[in-house]
């Protein structure tokens, strides 16, 4: 998670590149790519912590306890459903957490591809006009 935001630190600070529409789109992106990196090589990336000068973060068995709690009061899927309607949570689910293409989930759903694109555009504004009135 550190080498995920040091990559999308170094990214923004970059004058010549321009700002991601979907930050969180790009933060998964970057993460799942480093996650790749990582398990292809064996080992943790630190080139981009070493660029912003940040040490290696040591986690002991407090930390994971403390992560454990953070998680278990922290449901994002529940919070997504309370703040989603069905149809639209399903592919929003299936496109960019199952990562499954379009024709895929509208054969699943029993619609167009199409309605299942509108869907996923739907929930996705829906979720950015919620961060943005937090």
């Amino acid at each position: 998670m550190a080498e995920t935001f040091a990559a999308a630190l170094v990214a923004v600070r970059d004058k010549g590149r321009p700002l991601p529409d979907e930050p969180l789109a790009w933060l998964l992106t970057i993460a799942r790519n480093k996650l790749i990196d990582s398990l292809r090589r064996g080992q943790v990336e630190r080139a981009a912590r070493q660029q912003l000068g940040l040490t290696a973060l040591r986690i002991d068995d407090e930390d994971l306890d403390r992560i454990e709690e953070l998680i278990d009061s922290t449901d994002v899927a529940s919070t997504l459903a309370g703040q989603l309607p069905e149809d639209q949570l399903l592919a929003l689910r299936a496109r960019i957490l199952d990562e499954r293409d379009y024709s895929e989930i509208a054969g699943t759903l029993r619609c167009s591809e199409a309605v299942v694109r509108k869907r996923v555009s739907r929930a996705l504004r829906t979720l950015r006009e919620a961060m943005e009135d937090t």
